[in-house]
């Protein structure tokens, strides 16, 4: 009987073999005249047959799926990726989380470890706390609970000060625990390192490798939102940064504090607010050196970047924080002296950029928008090394100058290698360290006055001239004098002719 049914099966399945072939051969030849709906019927039910015998065996085969495993507590089991919520945070805003996220981030400083970074600083293998894309209150700045550890990261989520958060903190202080968040003890005491940091941790920095990534920073208006204190490669990274009173970003010491793909604004605004005028803090205070500001967007505070450190840069900058008319300043280089900052491809929009006696700083391929211009401000009379070059501006034709001079406290003296040149200006008025002029006249003296171009005053260090006359006789001429930036040629006779004057300012007095 077995053998009977076997060889029923064996049929069957050839006819089904024969029914895939006859099939094919039928779509490729539509027209069958006679019994074509015969013929198609009895294949077709074949078919439904065959595939009954196929399901039935495929599920004698398949076994059941597994139960979906439940990913272990985070923190537990080698995980490197703490969700905040698993110890007790309310993604909700409504009650504090400060003490959850605190445990969350001790749990991560304590778990696993691969080593070092840099001598002193322990390797936290790239530790996660997940905010989960949540809304947290915070009563208390977010801390490390100790100097001495490196490649962790802070993502996904909002973080909101509560109203008795206090009012010189900030909500992710990477500095010692030791420290004070004083702003004002800060200002006084920037280029000092706090020795008992350097104790706690072993190294000559606080933190290396710390991620901010993917937050929204809300200060309520009760101090600033990111502190970095003498911290080595730190990165923060499309962050959303408000409401803040004091600083948005501080930085410290350190080196290497890379900001970039962010958003900063004391107030949250697109242009022409009317409390313009009271914007305060500021966006970012770079108190360090070798920091960079990429793709970044500061949209009101009454400075946008305050520089105190060498050696920095800014890229795709756009300022349209308080106006300088209302007394803001986009970019403030305040490091007399040294201040070796460059400034490139960014966005001044009616606030403009000031430097303290400017040395090695270039800026270039930028834009001002609104009367926006460059204050070079005497200190202690230096301006060398700078480069305003290739930058576009534009004004409302109220006569206001590309490239100012404040010489309140003293007049430029050490003036070296200063080149404003190739900018072009529609609706202000164009300054530079480089003019060309002419002038045609009958008679002994030539005076091509380029007190109006010219950036410093009573300053040409180089002129170079051609004069061309149509006398038959070749007059005898020579350069008279350059003072109060207007260039006189004489000749020792009167002739028709015209003059052809370059002049340089980028030299030494």
């Amino acid at each position: 009987m077995a053998r009977k049914a076997a060889l029923f099966l064996s049929i069957v399945m050839a006819l089904a073999c024969l029914n895939i072939r006859v099939q094919v051969s039928a779509e490729d030849t539509e027209a069958i005249p006679i019994h074509g709906a015969r013929f198609n019927g009895g294949m077709r039910r074949m078919q439904e047959f065959k595939d009954s015998l196929i399901r039935r065996d495929l599920a004698s085969d398949i076994s059941p799926s597994p139960a979906p495993t439940v990913p272990p507590p985070q923190g537990k089991s080698g995980s490197k990726v703490y969700y905040v919520t698993s110890y007790g945070a309310d993604p909700s805003g409504k009650s504090d989380s400060t003490d959850a996220i605190l445990k969350a981030i001790s749990d991560a400083y304590n778990g696993p470890r691969l080593g070092n970074l840099i001598e002193g600083i322990t390797n936290l293998g790239g530790a996660q706390i997940h905010l989960e894309g949540g809304n947290y209150l915070i009563s208390k700045p977010l801390q490390l609970p100790a100097a001495g550890a490196g490649n962790l990261m802070i993502h996904g989520g909002t973080l909101t000060a509560s109203d008795n958060f206090p009012t010189d903190g900030y909500l992710i202080d990477l500095s010692a625990a030791t420290s004070s968040s004083s702003a004002n003890k800060e200002e006084k005491n920037k280029t000092s390192i706090n020795n008992s940091q350097q104790l706690a941790s072993g190294s000559s920095y606080n933190y290396e490798y710390i991620t901010l990534k993917d937050l929204m920073l809300d200060s309520n208006f009760r101090g600033g939102a990111i502190q970095v204190i003498n911290s080595l490669r730190t990165s923060i990274d499309n962050c959303y940064i408000v409401h803040f009173s004091t600083n948005g970003i501080l930085v410290q010491s350190g080196h290497e504090t890379y900001i970039r793909n962010s958003f900063l604004g004391q107030h949250i605004t697109a242009g022409g607010d009317p409390g313009e005028r009271n914007f305060s803090g500021t966006a970012i205070n770079l108190m360090g050196n070798d920091n960079a500001v990429t793709d970044v967007v500061i949209f009101s505070a009454a400075v946008g970047i305050m520089v105190s450190g060498p050696a920095n840069t800014f890229s795709g900058v756009h300022c349209y924080n308080k106006a300088t008319g209302f007394g803001g300043t986009g970019i403030y280089l305040k490091l007399p002296g040294l201040t070796q900052t460059r400034i490139v491809n960014s966005y001044m929009d009616y606030t403009s950029i000031v430097a303290e006696d400017p040395a090695q700083l270039h800026i270039s391929s930028s834009f001002f928008l609104g009367d926006a211009f460059i204050l070079l401000k005497s200190i202690n009379g230096v301006a060398n090394g700078v480069n305003i070059v290739d930058n576009m501006f534009s004004g409302s034709d109220k006569g206001v100058e590309i490239v100012q001079l404040d010489e309140s406290k003293g007049p430029f003296k050490q003036i070296d290698q200063v080149v404003v040149h190739r900018n072009n200006v529609r609706g202000m008025n164009l300054r530079a360290t480089v003019g060309r002029g002419s002038m045609q006249s009958n008679g002994s003296s030539w005076t091509v006055d380029f007190s109006s171009l010219l950036l410093f005053p009573n300053l040409i260090s180089h002129v170079q001239y051609s004069l061309i006359t149509s006398d038959s006789s070749f007059p005898n001429h020579a350069l008279r004098n350059v003072s109060a930036n207007r260039v006189v040629i004489e000749s020792d006779k009167a002739s028709a002719g015209s003059v052809f004057v370059t002049v340089n300012q980028g030299g030494t007095n």
